[in-house]
């Protein structure tokens, strides 16, 4: 595998140069036990303050054959400018100081409010990296979804259409690269879910004569990302999954599952120009994945593989699937049969 690039690491990998104290690391090490794409992802420091501005090659030069004596034009590549955005997620906690201090345990209490709060977060990042659109919803940044959602676009070579249409899902598989498909966050800024404790603070409000007062334990939540597609190429979207007919083993999707889903998984690989260029992976929903982890036991497909493993926090990997020795990982943000109908 190529070399990924200094500057494009983990969320682990920036956390560990970023806060010596050990803090952040361990809400980087929560957000994996839910959602293995956030940690898988690399992510790079933008150049603008409010996201990464991309070149992105849009022509080749042309070229030709010459006789002797014989001149050839001169030609040129042509390129295009994209601003990829970030967008800022963020919460706000306020627990009433004699609420946390009932058992004597304050930071406990808290402790466990908070991972409630990363947990939200850790859900509505990763919808947002497979689902945002800042054309309907300008406060988002752009996913992966409304890029790869036509059969008729520029990019349809790289959607894969499984031909369902009551419970549609999709499995994705993307080549996490500095030169492929990362994910940002702003220049300047910190990579991934900051926490701030407030601590013990006046929590004011403005009903009654003269407003409301209450002792509160305070804490701020933010988390300041995007995503950047370089080069359309290095992401492929298998669409139109019906779901229902693989839970019930009916219809040509379950019946002939054996061949037709790694079929179509094996397409999408060909799809990618080089994977040597970043880290491939798969990403699947719970129904999806149970459905491949079971042909993989029944070993009714020879390139589904079984591994068990340790990510990098030491935590036993929950997915252990892979297909022709790339990865296959569980993702929540995936929605597992509602989504529309890829035409």
């Amino acid at each position: 595998m190529a070399t990924i690039g200094a500057t494009v690491l983990t969320l682990a990998d920036w956390a560990k140069r970023l806060d010596p104290e050990g803090k952040v690391p361990a809400i980087v090490e929560l957000l994996g036990q839910t959602n293995e794409m956030l940690t898988d992802m690399l992510w790079k420091e933008g150049n603008l303050p409010t996201g990464e501005r991309v070149v992105v090659r849009t022509g080749l030069p042309t070229v030709a054959w010459r006789l002797l004596n014989q001149a050839v034009a001169t030609s040129k590549s042509t390129t295009a400018q994209v601003d990829e955005a970030t967008g800022m997620l963020e919460a706000w906690s306020e627990v009433d100081k004699d609420l946390a201090e009932l058992n004597g345990i304050v930071e406990t209490f808290r402790l466990s409010e908070a991972q409630a709060f990363i947990e939200s977060m850790n859900q509505e990042m990763a919808s947002t990296i497979i689902y945002g659109n800042s054309g309907t919803a300008p406060e988002e940044f752009l996913g992966l979804t409304p890029r790869y959602n036509s059969l008729s676009a520029n990019n349809a070579t790289n959607i894969l259409s499984a031909g369902g249409s009551a419970t549609p899902t999709s499995v994705w598989l993307t080549c996490w690269g500095a030169n492929t498909v990362h994910g940002i966050f702003p220049k300047g800024s910190t990579a991934g879910l900051i926490h701030e404790n407030l601590g013990l603070t006046t929590v004011t409000g403005s009903t009654g004569i003269g407003g409301t007062r209450m002792r509160a334990y305070q804490d701020h939540w933010q988390w300041k990302a995007g995503v950047v597609v370089k080069d359309w190429r290095y992401a492929v979207r298998i669409a139109n999954i019906d779901t229902a007919h693989l839970v019930a083993l009916s219809d040509t999707q379950a019946t002939t599952a054996s061949t037709f889903l790694p079929k179509l998984m094996a397409r999408a690989i060909d799809r990618i120009p080089s994977l040597g260029m970043g880290r491939p992976t798969f990403y699947a929903t719970r129904t999806v994945m149970s459905h491949l982890r079971i042909m993989a036991m029944e070993k009714t497909s020879s390139v589904l593989g079984i591994e068990a493993g340790l990510n990098q926090f030491g935590q036993r990997i929950q997915t252990g699937l892979t297909f022709k020795g790339i990865p296959i990982r569980i993702c929540d943000g995936i929605l597992d049969s509602t989504e529309s109908v890829v035409s």
